[in-house]
């Protein structure tokens, strides 16, 4: 099996990097100069080409070989990461991204999103049943730990690192990991279906997908379980910063410590996976626990505009946020990780032609249910204030909880 989960770390690690990049690191660097929090929020609408995935998923189903798809995403997102070190870094006073580095950062995401369909069908495909939890742990932890050392790792280490370094570092992690790709064994013995065999009209695959067992229900949880968690997570480190929070702090909390919280939640997870719980029933739990956490840290927010409320050092309220970003990173990870259990148990229904697109169609919706709340986040705050867009993410973490007594017992296993 490590045969197996190594090199699937190794792309998941590097898969992780943009989202990183443009989740945490990037909004406090346009934040702190100056950019409102809509501009910021909408930054987020660069993750565009994750959610076109189903348009070239089929492509990627049925021809080359994972080898050849791997190895050319990666090496283009070395050679983007080259293109955006000679680039100058946001200054202060700009109204938001230049052009060029937007346009950029768009075929960051595009790279990404192709190695990413390609990478899930060799998960798919190549994972036993006894297998998923801790491939699933492997995913979500390396995919986080990557995010997290290109968000709240190189944040720390901006002042002293300079943007070219930065962009420079990446494109070499990049193209070692696209020799990975290339000679990974495992990668190589994987059977493929033949070019040969017939790509059904868009209309008829949808059909095929949806008749998938459990597509359904599967498709609805995942567009809404990160709804409430996905937009308080993305703004409540900005409205730290304008309670006196500084970046690199923030850095340290929302990156590498959150983080940490969070492959700890998820690496939990796939323990308890291993151990035989059923999913559906820790889910429950774990989301109720959530629940609970988001409105902790929702009264935390309203507290912090009380006269006297300080995030200096050694304060109360200091270490009440750290705890808050840390307990919803670490329940936040348990959550994922089960999640992409089952939703590749639900893929693995699926005849085998099909299994790649199928999981990317999973993927989409759930990737759609984390952009939404985070891009429109900074709007909405901006428009109805943080305390009622709070309240409103608390309504929508009620969401999937809810939705649970509704799921069908072909994800229950």
């Amino acid at each position: 099996m490590h045969g197996k989960l190594l090199p699937l770390a190794g792309l998941y690690l590097v898969q992780g990097l943009p989202y990183g990049l443009q989740s945490s690191l990037l909004p406090i660097l346009l934040r702190a100069r100056g950019l409102s929090l809509t501009r910021v929020g909408l930054t987020k609408g660069l993750y565009a080409p994750w959610l076109l995935k189903l348009v070239w998923a089929p492509l990627v189903d049925r021809r080359g070989t994972p080898r050849v798809w791997l190895t050319l995403s990666t090496v283009s997102l070395g050679l983007v990461c080259g293109l955006l070190a000679v680039l100058p870094p946001p200054q202060a006073g700009q109204t938001g991204l230049p052009t060029t580095a937007m346009g950029l950062l768009l075929l960051l995401n595009l790279g990404a999103a192709v190695q990413d369909v390609a990478l899930d069908t060799l998960a798919v495909q190549l994972l036993e049943p006894k297998e998923l939890g801790p491939g699933n742990t492997v995913q979500v932890v390396a995919y986080k730990l990557g995010s997290a050392l290109a968000g709240g790792g190189l944040l720390v280490l901006f002042p002293t690192l300079s943007w070219p370094l930065l962009f420079l570092l990446l494109a070499a992690t990049y193209w070692l990991a696209a020799a990975l790709a290339w000679a990974a064994p495992a990668l190589g013995r994987l059977p493929w279906p033949q070019a040969s065999e017939h790509t059904p009209h868009t209309s008829y695959l949808l059909q095929d997908l949806l008749a998938v067992p459990g597509t359904l229900w599967t498709a609805g949880f995942v567009l809404t379980y990160k709804l409430g968690e996905q937009g308080a997570g993305s703004l409540f480190p900005l409205l730290l910063l304008d309670h006196g929070a500084s970046a690199s702090d923030l850095g340290l909390w929302s990156g590498l410590g959150a983080v940490t919280c969070s492959i700890a939640g998820s690496s939990l997870g796939g323990a308890l996976l291993a151990r035989h719980w059923q999913p559906l029933k820790l889910l429950r739990s774990v989301l109720q626990l959530r629940l609970g956490g988001l409105a902790c840290q929702t009264a935390l927010l309203f507290h912090l505009n009380s006269p006297g409320a300080s995030l200096d050092t050694g304060t109360v309220m200091r270490g009440a946020a750290l705890l808050s970003l840390c307990l919803q990173q670490f329940l936040g990870g348990m959550v994922t990780t089960v999640t992409f259990t089952v939703m590749m148990h639900c893929s693995q229904l699926a005849p085998r032609a099909l299994q790649a697109t199928h999981y990317s169609f999973l993927a989409t919706l759930e990737l759609l249910g984390k952009l939404l709340p985070g891009t429109l986040a900074g709007v909405l705050a901006d428009g109805l204030g943080p305390h009622l867009c709070f309240a409103a993410f608390l309504v929508l973490s009620a969401l999937p909880v809810l939705d649970l007594r509704l799921a069908p017992s072909s994800n229950l296993t």
